[in-house]
């Protein structure tokens, strides 16, 4: 991974290809998730199309390793050729006000990387949670310590709630399946999913502005990060209604590119008490 930072962007698009055709026979349950999710997400659309999305998917995760490499270990001077920014301009003036960002973000191919690059720009804490391969978890944890302000745990909210408070900017995606405990039932792309609340609670009890967020990778292997105004009459106060908000936002942004989002997560894994049939067979 870390030479692949070191070749030209053409060479490093055809290894992400390449990386992709590696990594299908080696991720047969995942393949079959991330088929699964398109037929929940898209039924307008007919098997010939969702089987040409979920190929496209399957090579940006190729070249999502090579990403990740150059969020990790690429100098700051060779990723600032490869990048332009879209409405920096609402996170200055969020900033300006002294109550904190939430830069709210879900799981593209890419997030790893735009996380990197939108640090070139502003200091950043980011969220992290273990990984089982303890290999990468310490250089995950390395990099993201390196090149962030600071780290915030999962588990731990009152250290996100005191970066923000500090009128910090942090790093959040909100957007995975966490179990029925920590959760609330909104639609997203019409099937209701287990979605944490936690957003608007953060919001509400730091008065952070929230900020979408999304990086995406262009064909010629440049990238484009978008920030978009900030969340107005949000929290609600009803969670239900708050998560929904989220959700209905990070859809918008997943189908403008819906190859660059990631899957292969068993995203409505949980259910309903009393609805026992699972939606992944």
């Amino acid at each position: 991974m870390r030479l692949s930072i070191y070749i030209p962007v053409k060479a490093q698009l055809m290894l992400g290809n390449g990386l992709s055709l590696i990594m299908r026979p080696l991720m047969k349950s995942r393949k079959k998730i991330a088929q699964r999710n398109l037929e929940l997400c898209f039924p307008e659309l007919s098997e010939q199309q969702r089987t040409a999305l979920l190929e496209e998917n399957f090579r940006t995760m190729g070249m999502m390793l090579i990403e990740t490499a150059l969020s990790w270990w690429a100098s700051d001077a060779s990723l600032q050729k490869r990048v332009q920014y879209q409405g920096l301009e609402h996170l200055e003036a969020a900033l300006a006000k002294g109550k904190g960002v939430i830069l709210l973000t879900g799981h593209f191919t890419s997030m790893e990387l735009g996380g990197r690059l939108i640090m070139l720009k502003t200091p950043c804490y980011v969220m992290f949670r273990e990984l089982n391969n303890q290999l990468f978890n310490a250089v995950m944890m390395r990099s993201r310590t390196y090149h962030s302000e600071g780290i915030v745990l999962r588990d731990d909210p009152r250290s996100m709630i005191r970066a923000l408070r500090k009128n910090k900017v942090v790093w959040y995606a909100p957007d995975q399946d966490f179990g029925l405990k920590m959760s609330v039932f909104a639609k997203f792309f019409g099937v209701p999913a287990a979605t944490v609340p936690a957003t608007a609670r953060l919001v509400k009890m730091s008065g952070a502005a929230v900020i979408p967020f999304v990086p995406r990778r262009e064909k010629d292997g440049r990238y484009t990060l978008s920030l978009s105004a900030p969340l107005t009459h949000f929290p609600s106060g009803e969670d239900v209604a708050d998560a929904q908000v989220i959700n209905d936002l990070l859809e918008k942004e997943v189908r403008q590119s819906p190859a660059q989002y990631l899957w292969i997560h068993r995203r409505f894994k949980t259910q309903r008490e009393g609805e026992k049939a699972s939606l992944y067979k």
